[in-house]
């Protein structure tokens, strides 16, 4: 091939979208100012919510969702989800946990912390969604009904990490890309 031919501004430009590229597909923003989500980390300064910036505030103010004079009213104590993130629901109770007010008193719970924190973390590394998602597996009528606990469920389905290391390598992949298609004709 000419050298001529090849122009090492071509060069950066091609690596300069592709690193673009893969960055907008890869990161989610975050509407308190545009600073990526980092999962269940809080990134101090990034933004808090009703005035709250502190990581204890923010956590003392979620955690106050729980407590039984807030949200539960009608739900017994030992099937409420704690800040632990388990829930402990016999399979014989299931028809009653998911048409009673135990579901969606437990919802309330989970959109309440939401509201205040949609990165929370409870006790158990479970977050918002591997909640949801263990209840939802629990009340449908496949082969996971009645199976309520969180950290098998995200046993089963993968904590995250996956998608972390997923983000990583497609990182490491567009700045090798870019370094190649910059040293290639140097």
């Amino acid at each position: 091939m000419d050298s001529a031919l090849i122009n090492p501004t071509l060069h950066f430009s091609v690596a300069a979208i592709l690193y673009i590229s893969v960055n907008l597909c890869c990161c989610q923003e975050n509407p308190e100012g545009g600073v990526p989500q980092l999962g269940g980390v809080y990134k101090h300064g990034a933004g808090g919510v009703d005035g709250f910036r502190d990581p204890p505030q923010i956590v003392a103010k979620s955690l106050l969702c729980f407590n039984a004079d807030y949200i539960y009213k009608s739900c017994e104590e030992s099937y409420r989800l704690g800040k632990s993130g388990d829930l402990y629901v016999p399979p014989e109770y299931t028809f009653k946990y998911c048409t009673g007010p135990c579901l969606r008193e437990t919802n309330l719970v989970l959109g309440c912390i939401e509201r205040i924190f949609d990165k929370f973390l409870f006790y158990n590394r479970a977050t918002l969604k591997d909640v949801r998602d263990t209840i939802r597996a629990g009340c449908s009528y496949g082969p996971e009904r009645g199976h309520f606990d969180v950290a098998e469920h995200i046993a089963a389905e993968g904590d995250g990490s996956s998608r972390v290391a997923a983000h990583i390598l497609t990182q490491l992949v567009g700045i090798f890309l870019g370094r190649l298609l910059l040293l290639e004709h140097v």
